[in-house]
């Protein structure tokens, strides 16, 4: 069975829900009751991850990286 957050009501609804809200108010599907009521902190800890490799990224691209990379070795120098 399948679940979904409902962002409006801040409920989990199952699959076979005839109540169930449609569209853009659900996240999910999710596989357990527990994974869809942690819908909206595992979704806060994904978009810190992505907005943390964009950061890197942008500090590769314009060289802000190498400023905190420390290398003891001379001929780098």
């Amino acid at each position: 069975m399948s679940y979904w957050f409902n962002v409006k009501t801040g409920q989990v609804e199952a699959h076979d829900d005839p109540g169930r809200a449609q569209g853009g108010d659900l996240m999910g599907p999710y596989e357990t009751e527990a994974e869809a009521t942690q819908a909206l902190e595992t979704a806060r800890k994904r978009t810190e991850a992505w907005d943390e490799a964009e950061r890197r990224e942008r500090e590769w691209e314009t060289g802000d990286a190498d400023s905190h990379y420390s290398d003891n070795n001379p001929l780098n120098g």
